[in-house]
């Protein structure tokens, strides 16, 4: 009689580990139900922290697949919206081009991540590094022998945020014709499609200085400078203001335009309505915004948002995402 008992209660106590292990390990499905190739396609400013999470996402779903591509994302974009191509997660500097891009027709909705802020990176031996200031860097930029550039607006967001970062120094510093000055001054040898492009340029040389993400400054661990608020893009205090800049790119369809106002800097993810593998991307989402995402967009500062700001038809928002120590939004 006293063998049973054991047998009873030994089955009971793996049983119930078997349920924390499945809600424990197997969010938005079970990871076994979850494999094949998980295409995402991601801002190049988010390739430090996505490489951290992908990391605890081959722990969960090992039979995941993961073919992930950096690039600028109105190119990430346009993969989806001119060539085509599948793709499972999409994850953008910029939440709004999601809305104007690829609303309603590719995705019914999206998410916002995570923050960041404009800054200027620069290396010790960059000519007037020991000058350069918050105040003074108009100045220093435009000597004649400094050599400075940014990514492409029509590829990148950081591009046309770089001009809004322009605009609105004009005004904060009172420098008359300051934008017009930059831009004249910046041929297109110092522009690349994606603002990680520049640190090349930056590290041999051939540029002083690059407008950049304060995430990727840090993650590289370079010298960098910090803007005022007034226009670093990063306060949603300063909405209003920043909404003076203004900047017109590339649109949905070639040779069409689009008018981008300046904003405060929000990333957003979402997954496409052409994924072939939504579970998996599911999956991923729901790990991105969970307390380990956020506290890895945190250690490569890039501040997440908690709770995530939601665009688009909430109603279409997947269940299995938003259960957990994800932040309800709804």
């Amino acid at each position: 009689m006293y063998f049973p008992a054991v047998f009873r209660s030994c089955s009971r106590l793996v049983g119930v580990l078997t349920l924390i292990f499945v809600l424990l390990f197997c969010p938005g499905g079970r990871a076994e139900e979850i494999s094949g190739n998980l295409v995402i396609f991601h801002a190049g400013s988010l390739a430090a922290p996505f490489q951290v999470i992908y990391q605890m996402y081959k722990t969960k779903y090992p039979k995941v697949n993961i073919l992930n591509e950096a690039a600028g994302s109105l190119n990430s974009v346009r993969k989806i919206t001119e060539l085509g191509r599948n793709c499972d997660v999409l994850a953008v500097a910029d939440y709004t081009i999601i809305e104007q891009l690829l609303m309603p027709r590719y995705t019914a909705w999206a998410v916002g991540f995570a923050g960041n802020e404009m800054a200027i990176m620069y290396r010790p031996d960059s000519k007037y590094a020991r000058e350069i200031n918050a105040r003074n860097w108009p100045q220093i930029l435009l000597r004649k022998d400094v050599e400075y550039g940014h990514s492409d607006p029509d590829a990148d967001p950081c591009g046309y945020r770089t001009m809004m970062l322009w605009q609105l120094a004009e005004h904060f510093y009172q420098l008359p014709k300051l934008y017009n000055k930059l831009q004249e001054k910046c041929p297109p040898k110092n522009v690349r499609p994606k603002e990680t492009d520049l640190i090349a340029l930056l590290e041999t040389g051939e540029l002083d200085y690059i407008f950049i993400y304060r995430s990727v400054c840090e993650q590289q661990k370079a010298l960098h400078m910090l803007l005022p608020e007034q226009i670093n893009l990063k306060s949603n205090r300063r909405e209003e203001y920043y909404q003076h800049a203004r900047v017109v790119i590339n649109g949905a369809t070639p040779g069409s335009t689009m008018e981008k106002k300046g904003t405060a800097i929000a990333y957003g993810v979402t997954i496409p309505k052409n994924s072939a593998n939504p579970k998996a991307a599911q999956a991923f989402v729901k790990l991105l915004l969970s307390s380990e995402g956020r506290n890895s967009l945190a250690k490569s500062g890039q501040p997440p948002f908690s709770p995530p700001l939601v665009i688009g038809d909430k109603s279409k928002l997947p269940q299995e995402i938003f259960q957990g120590d994800v932040p309800v939004t709804r």
